[in-house]
């Protein structure tokens, strides 16, 4: 990551003041398709030194399940790879679902603790109703942690830091997954033409930026490098000439530098007069 991205760094001040280090398992982009690298995940957990293994420090898998930004939903076969190689190097996986209920047409998304009793013993999933049914002001979640050490360590970590659910967020959280089935059928409907409309619109008015297909979450990952602009010059060009406040790639990694995320959870107007505006930009 380049120097002047540095504080980007911040964001990750909970895993270091915790003793802890990130050692990220960067995607591999293929024909338009994200896949995960299996050998340097394992690599990760066994790294080398000259012509010597060194002994395993990685003890945690964060898992982004359907990922974001990317928009993939990981296949069972995929999540029996990772859970193999954690389940190896007698790791955790901390599987973050929360955007398990947003699915494209013809996905399906497989909980990480689902495939097997040894997966579940060594799985942290977290959920939440806040993507599917838009109640993030509430502070509503669930964290599910089947193996009884695991959930007492956690318990007792997070005593006094990690507060308890507020009684209306509580509720919600009830009535969304008690009753909310046909309201979240219709969002995921008129979420489907929102999809649909930018991966059309930008083939054919501005093939220079490449929306990677998602497979899940609300979300849309554009590949800009076509544009040729570094990522900061990229940040200004999409704010002050297109005029569209698009996420920038690079706050998820050095990885994505060159792209930009855009949420598609709008009505559609509003949606294609931002293209509109991001193609007059890119003239």
């Amino acid at each position: 990551m380049p120097t002047n991205y540095d504080w980007l760094l911040l964001r990750h001040t909970p895993i270091r003041n915790n003793g802890c280090h990130i050692a990220n398992n960067q995607l591999r982009l293929i024909n338009g398709h994200y896949e995960i690298d299996f050998d340097e995940l394992e690599g990760k957990f066994n790294p080398e030194a000259g012509m010597m293994p060194l002994p395993s420090r990685a003890r945690m898998m964060i898992l982004s399940s359907p990922h974001n930004p990317v928009g993939r939903v990981w296949t069972r076969e995929e999540l029996i790879r990772m859970g193999e190689i954690v389940l190896k190097n007698n790791a955790v996986t901390v599987s973050d679902e929360i955007h398990c209920e947003l699915l494209v047409k013809g996905s399906t998304h497989i909980p990480f603790d689902s495939i097997s009793r040894e997966f579940e013993q060594c799985s942290v999933i977290c959920m939440a109703p806040s993507k599917a049914f838009n109640l993030a002001g509430l502070h509503a979640s669930s964290i599910i942690i089947p193996n009884d050490e695991l959930r007492s360590k956690f318990v007792e970590t997070g005593d006094g830091i990690v507060p308890s659910v507020n009684i209306l967020g509580l509720t919600a959280m009830e009535a969304s997954y008690r009753n909310g089935d046909e309201w979240l059928e219709q969002f995921l409907s008129y979420m489907q033409g929102n999809l649909e409309f930018p991966m059309q619109y930008l083939r054919e008015e501005i093939p220079k930026i490449k929306a990677i297909k998602s497979e899940g979450t609300y979300l849309v990952w554009l590949d800009c490098r076509g544009l040729g602009l570094n990522p900061m010059i990229l940040r200004a060009f999409m704010r002050e000439k297109a005029r569209v406040g698009f996420d920038d790639g690079f706050l998820f990694g050095s990885s994505g530098g060159g792209f930009q995320r855009i949420n598609i959870a709008l009505p559609t107007f509003y949606f294609g007069r931002s293209t509109e505006e991001d193609r007059e930009g890119c003239q």
